[in-house]
């Protein structure tokens, strides 16, 4: 049964409150540290978060703001302008915009009708996925965060949520490198470390992904080398999609490099 947006507001106000803690007692030298995704700090991660927590809420509260905001922000330099506005925030205020920003976001819509559809930067969509996709950018960019401070990242059960968006987002990730997305629908199995099993697809499929659930979400989110999560790929178009996975928006991104960090678990 998919979860009801009480239940993933919810798990959002725990990614929230996750990343806050490691956040709230940084030393100021530390905002500057650098995170394993190229010319990124760790304020920037923070700043790229806050920008668009804010854009998420209008799109919930104000759909019109939210629109002229997106046709300005896909014009010329306008996103890298605001982008560095955020990041050259003192830490101690950047931090507190960025919780402010993102607890009132889980406010409005804890409170919304869950038939809500939400503008973004592709096709609308319904409340409850707007803020599941919170959940997985909070998460990978706290993800982040914690490499830079060599903080080991560990499972939780919400990252079912990370797990579900990189599931369907595979057409995606294919038209993003412009490939054909193959027919064959894969059967995911992961494995957390309680024991439990998610799965998706049918089992009889010939294409297969199997492995931990923290690896699957770090392939995903392109924090991990395939190498380096214990996801393993059978068949040729699972294969495929496991070089290409993305469940996030935009252009394909650069991902991290074979045998950077230690296996999943």
């Amino acid at each position: 049964m998919a979860p009801s947006l009480h239940d993933v507001c919810c798990d959002h106000r725990d990614e929230i409150a996750s990343l806050a803690e490691m956040l709230a007692q940084l030393p100021v030298d530390k905002w500057h540290a650098t995170t394993p995704a190229p010319g990124w700090a760790i304020r920037d991660q923070v700043a790229h978060l806050a920008m668009f927590d804010e854009r998420a809420l209008w799109s919930i509260a104000d759909p019109d703001r939210f629109a002229a905001d997106r046709e300005s922000l896909m014009s010329g330099d306008k996103y890298l302008e605001i982008h560095k506005q955020w990041g050259s925030m003192e830490p101690a205020q950047l931090f507190q915009r960025w919780r402010d920003g993102a607890v009132a976001l889980n406010e409005v819509a804890t409170q919304a009708d869950p038939a809500t559809r939400c503008e973004w930067y592709g096709p609308p969509m319904s409340i409850t996925s707007k803020m599941t996709a919170r959940i997985m950018e909070t998460w990978a960019h706290a993800h982040d965060v914690a490499d830079a401070l060599n903080v080991a990242v560990t499972f939780s059960s919400r990252l079912r949520h990370v797990a579900h968006i990189g599931v369907r987002s595979r057409a995606f990730a294919f038209a993003a490198n412009s490939q054909q997305v193959p027919t064959t629908e894969p059967y995911v199995e992961l494995h957390t470390p309680s024991g439990d099993v998610w799965t998706w697809g049918d089992s009889q499929s010939d294409d297969i992904v199997r492995g931990p659930a923290l690896g699957f979400c770090q392939l995903v989110t392109q924090r991990r080398h395939i190498d380096d999560t214990g996801v393993t790929a059978e068949g040729e178009g699972a294969i495929a999609w496991m070089k290409i996975a993305q469940a996030f928006a935009g252009p394909p991104g650069r991902g991290r490099a074979p045998g950077q960090f230690t296996v999943a678990t």
